[in-house]
């Protein structure tokens, strides 16, 4: 028998619960022994929780309880849950948890106590929710030099940009309306600036190169200034706008960043909706392979932490292997990547002035908005931006990935 204490009674820790309860049967014959919650740490009580006599307070209680074999971390944040995990690894204990923060911070170094130690630290639920895309990185496509990443990684925002797509709905309105259907909070910057994608491309980067890539370094835009004109340019073009969290190598550059892309409606990506995630992954042997799925949600996020809990304990004693070093890996200046670019401006400014600063442009127009709205050839981010600084008003701009 394996006993395992869940840090955090939270939303995903009770899923985690509730996952290794109702199919405790079905998860011993896959781990090969018995997986029991023997503790809960919450500061919380619940009463009338039928694991309520297992809630402990405080994590001493956990530490110094020798039949502990594996901790699961679902509190979130950098502190107390850094301290509580490499306790845990130091005490010889494997660590499967659903935090991107802490994953995208000290992930290397706990990779490293754990080898150390002879135990595992996983998180296939910090990237993809229920989503698999940690596993299949590490080991199933380990014999591919990884060149592109390319996801929808934040529920949050893709169902706010179907709704504007769909619906015509404003930005505004349908943050609104996610937050009353639960799926953004009350303080939803995390989600609506791309902070939330940024930790998790920087996890699968970090993976895909085997070395640090800081989630600070990575350009970070968010969705606020995506506008329901946006979503009727993107129809005439035959388009669709998504929040991409975005690595590739070009040249032997390392190019990151988080930001909404104009998409064709034929890309892999275009057709995710609502609170649905997909991770496009592109290596130089297996080509285009794509994971869909929920990136979010109590048990899809739980049933992905819970299979950790089983690869820890059928590895016991063994560490998984994982290469993140903690050296650093330096991105490239994404200014120098050249693509192409949609741009608005006021009706006011001429395609002649519009010409004279970006070169050769193809308009774009659609009925019933009075702009000048173009799109640029490839051009240098750089270039882009001393063509843009030329005018005193740009409505928006997207970036096109092709």
């Amino acid at each position: 028998m394996i006993n395992v204490a869940v840090l955090g009674y939270g939303t995903i820790g009770a899923g985690v619960v509730e996952v290794l309860t109702t199919n405790a049967d079905s998860i011993e014959k896959k781990a090969g022994q018995r997986i029991v919650v023997k503790r809960i740490l919450d500061l919380r009580d619940f009463p009338g929780d039928p694991h309520q006599d297992k809630v402990v307070h405080d994590y001493k209680i956990i530490e110094e309880d020798e039949d502990i074999q594996v901790v699961v971390e679902c509190m979130g944040g950098l502190e107390p849950a850094y301290t509580f995990v490499k306790t845990a690894l130091l005490q010889g204990r494997s660590v499967a948890t659903s935090n991107k923060e802490l994953v995208a911070k000290y992930g290397a170094e706990l990779i490293g106590i754990a080898e150390e130690k002879k135990v595992n630290f996983l998180f296939e639920a910090s990237v993809g929710g229920g989503i698999p895309i940690i596993r299949p990185l590490t080991q199933c496509l380990t014999a591919d030099v990884i060149e592109e990443i390319s996801g929808i990684l934040n529920g949050t925002t893709n169902y706010m940009l179907t709704k504007m797509e769909e619906e015509g709905m404003a930005f505004d309105e349908v943050l609104k309306e996610a937050q009353e259907k639960g799926y953004a909070e009350l303080h939803p910057e995390a989600d609506i600036e791309g902070y939330d994608a940024c930790r998790k491309i920087a996890i699968l980067t970090s993976l895909a190169c085997g070395k640090q890539v800081d989630f600070e370094d990575i350009h970070t835009e968010g969705i606020t200034n995506i506008t329901a004109e946006d979503f009727r340019y993107a129809a005439k073009m035959k388009k669709c706008i998504k929040l991409l969290g975005k690595s590739w190598n070009d040249d032997g550059k390392l190019y990151a960043m988080v930001c909404p892309m104009l998409i064709d409606h034929y890309h892999p990506l275009a057709g995710v909706k609502d609170v649905f995630n997909a991770i496009f992954v592109h290596g130089n042997m297996v080509d285009d392979t794509m994971f869909y799925g929920r990136g979010a949600g109590k048990l899809p996020t739980a049933s992905a932490v819970a299979a950790d809990v089983v690869d820890c304990v059928k590895h016991m004693g063994t560490h998984i292997k994982i290469i993140w070093e903690q050296e650093k890996r330096e991105l490239s200046d994404f200014s120098s990547f050249e693509r192409k670019y949609f741009v608005r401006m006021p009706k006011e400014i001429s395609l002649e002035e519009v010409r004279k600063a970006f070169g050769d442009v193809e308009p774009v127009k659609v009925e019933g908005i009075e702009e000048t709205a173009f799109v640029t050839g490839a051009m240098k981010e750089s270039d882009y931006h001393k063509a843009a600084d030329q005018f005193d008003t740009i409505l928006n701009m997207i970036r096109i990935d092709e």
